[in-house]
Order: C-alpha cells, then structure tokens, then sequence
C-alpha cells in the first residue's frame, strides 16, 4: 500500500512546525512555525475526510523535538503457532503489542502488552525487527512510526480478553486470520515465522 505523497509532505510540515516552535524565542517565528502547523493540518483533513478540529488537537498536543513513535510487538510460539489477538477497534487479529510507554524498556513492554491483552506471561527472548512503518503495507496514520518486534518465551498464564481485545489464540502460518492491517501486515508475519524457524537469523531493520 502505497503512502499517498500529501501525507508525506504534510507529515514533514507538521514535523519542522513542532522543531521550530520547540527551538524558536521570536514571537514574530513562533507565528510563523504555528501557521505552518495549520497548514499541515488542513492538508491533512482535506485528503483524509477527517476533522479539522480534532486534528489540529492531536498535533497542538505534541510538544519538543519530534521524533517518530515507536510501537512494540511481542511474537509468541507454542507447537509452531503464533499468539494472536483480535482488536476491538477493526474486529480483526494483530500481534500483541501498542505506542511505547516513558519509563519502560521495550523488552518490558512487550511482555506486559502480552499480559494486558491476551493474559498469557513471557519473557522477552530476542529482538527480531526493527520496522519504518512506511516501508511496508500499512494503511497511513499521520504520525511516523517505528515497530520493535521482540519474540517472547511463554512462561505461564491463560487465555483473558481485554479492554481491547476480545479474542486471544495461536495459528500456525497457513491459517491466518484477518488481519489488523495497521497493526502488522502479512510479510511481517511471514517474515516472524522464518526467524522462528532459523533462529541464528539476525535482527530485520529498515
């Protein structure tokens, strides 16, 4: 799925606004920056169909230097299957995992991500990817995202939904459910089961 260019151009837009509104101390370029953030928006909502207002409220809220997001996603085995959760947002199946929480490693993450939505217990084993979400068939969101992929070892718990989830299982690689496209994308979990496999592979970047 290939990133519409006015999401990328306003994506950089809205970017140098925060830099410069971070950085700035002339109230004459804090305009200047602040008009250039409205400008970002209005790209957006016009392309997107989505409100202006609430737009212009998700990026008021992000503040300092701006950097990407980072999601953290936790790949789980048992008997050559992987866990998988179902979203309550999209009503499909994702792998567990969310935004990354100040404070908390990635690798502490991912196992309370698997706690939280599926009530199964890991420790985290090894770092398999490191993904620039544009790079790969995600549906756009406005932010810039880099998704840490952690394979855990399963260590105890059972089955529980979640706030989030209301549905928690393990598939094997040719029985997929659909997918949370904006959570992970078949290559992706492909790519998950060859290192499962393989072991000694190294970790994927971008």
């Amino acid at each position: 799925m290939h990133e519409p260019q006015w999401l990328t151009w306003a994506r950089e837009l809205q970017a140098h606004a925060q830099n410069g509104l971070a950085y700035s101390r002339d109230p004459y370029d804090l305009e200047r920056f602040r008009s250039i953030r409205r400008i970002a928006v209005e790209i957006m909502a016009a392309y997107s169909g989505a409100d202006l207002t609430s737009l212009a409220g998700l990026f008021d809220g992000e503040a300092g230097y701006a950097t990407p997001k980072v999601d953290v996603r936790a790949a789980v085995f048992q008997d050559d299957a992987i866990l998988m959760v179902r979203e309550k947002t999209d009503g499909a199946w994702s792998l567990p995992g969310g935004w990354a929480d100040v404070g908390e490693s990635p690798g502490e993450m991912a196992a309370r991500e698997v706690f939280e939505e599926s009530g199964y217990r890991v420790r985290p084993a090894r770092l398999l990817a490191v993904y620039d979400r544009n790079r790969h068939a995600h549906p756009p969101i406005p932010y810039y995202v880099y998704k840490l992929v952690f394979q855990c070892d399963l260590i105890g718990g059972a089955p529980a939904e979640s706030m989030e989830t209301d549905g928690i299982g393990f598939f094997k690689e040719d029985a997929l459910p659909e997918l949370s496209l904006t959570r992970v994308v078949p290559e992706q979990i492909r790519r998950i089961f060859e290192h499962y496999r393989h072991p000694d592979l190294p970790a994927d970047f971008d």
